[in-house]
């Protein structure tokens, strides 16, 4: 397993993808989007950039390595700031990303997320460091936690919101539906699913809502998972042991 928090990398081989490029019809134009992975921390988390051509941005889970996300921001305007849970590798560097982005652009840029029931674990990032022995991460209070059911509206687009907890009580995923893409977090991975070995973990739970959130999204979804590189829903209905039935 690769750490306490998160599932272990599928493969060491698979650690790198760039760009993804995804495109929306708007009144007949194509508008580009892109996720762009920044490994973060010993656990190598995926923290993801959301960017348009526009070079507004939103990053979500800055679990750490707050320097290199500024890098690969190169000065984008980040409009917030997501939170899929409350584990030290997907949270611990947003309290800092915050304060250099505020002061960076001059103005808010919340953190959003995750559910509320995850509020224990941000504000125990401090201690889940120190047991893993990875310095400089901060607890963080989100401006605000969000609700399955929920609609963002961020980078011209909506990013509809689903509870999906069993990883953590608190969890939630990020369903891009225009551009078929989810920001699965630690929940589902390329032929596994998140760690549930924990007090608060749930394996039922978990598995009952990747079925009911993200195996009834389209086959060529793309999955933006916490590690690892990204799958789509049709591989994962397909050849996932956890999830055939």
């Amino acid at each position: 397993m690769s750490g306490g928090c998160c599932v272990s990398l599928v493969a060491q081989g698979l650690t790198r993808y760039r760009h993804i490029r995804t495109d929306r019809l708007e009144g007949g134009a194509v508008t580009p989007l892109y996720a762009k992975r920044v490994p973060v921390t010993p656990l190598r988390q995926n923290c993801t950039i959301l960017s348009n051509d526009e070079g507004r941005a939103v990053v979500v889970d800055p679990g750490g390595d707050v320097g290199d996300i500024l890098q690969h921001l190169d000065g984008m305007t980040v409009e917030a700031i997501l939170l899929t849970h409350g584990h030290l590798d997907h949270a611990g560097g947003a309290a800092a990303l915050k304060r250099a982005l505020e002061k960076q652009q001059g103005q808010l840029v919340p953190v959003i997320g995750p559910d509320r029931r995850d509020e224990f674990l941000l504000q125990s990032i401090t201690k889940q460091a120190a047991a893993f022995g990875i310095p400089g991460m901060e607890n963080v209070a989100p401006d605000r936690f969000v609700e399955g059911g929920e609609v963002l509206h961020l980078l011209g687009q909506d990013l509809h919101v689903a509870h999906v907890p069993g990883h953590t009580p608190g969890h939630v995923v990020f369903v891009d539906h225009d551009n078929r893409r989810v920001l699965a977090g630690d929940t589902l991975f390329r032929g596994t699913v998140g760690r549930t070995d924990f007090a608060y973990g749930d394996s039922q739970a978990l598995v009952d809502g990747i079925r009911r959130h993200l195996l009834t999204l389209p086959d060529d979804t793309v999955v933006l998972c916490g590690h690892g590189m990204p799958t789509t829903i049709g591989e994962e209905r397909r050849t996932n042991p956890f999830l055939i039935s």
